[in-house]
């Protein structure tokens, strides 16, 4: 079994910054990669950023140039720094693991961001 949690969310002014971070415990011997996905109300699920285990980066259009997604192999841990925060960024996000062709899921994170 894998468990996932996430923390850092939080309610911040648009503008503002948030450090997303996932923590990966249990039954953890190869991590092919980590990624942060966010849900909103009325919404899909829809990626925001991935990173392999190589260290390749990807990123949903609508972050690009203010997220930055990272990740730590020998902690098992990934984060997700996000700048220049605006209201449509308002969203659960969810942290995702993939490891031998299997996926796992954290609880999810509320980020709100409003004035």
């Amino acid at each position: 079994q894998v468990q996932l949690v996430e923390s850092g969310g939080g309610l911040v002014q648009p503008g503002g910054s948030l450090r997303l971070s996932c923590a990966a415990s249990g039954s953890i011997f190869r991590i092919s990669a980590m990624g942060w996905y966010r849900q909103a109300p009325g919404k899909q699920r829809e990626l925001v950023a991935t990173i392999i285990r190589g260290g390749s980066t990807n990123y949903a259009d609508s972050v690009k140039g203010r997220f930055t997604i990272s990740g730590d192999n020998a902690k098992n841990m990934a984060y997700l720094q996000m700048n220049s925060l605006i209201p449509e960024d308002t969203a659960v996000y969810y942290c995702n693991l993939q490891q031998y062709g299997l996926g796992y899921w954290g609880q999810g994170t509320q980020v709100t961001v409003s004035s």
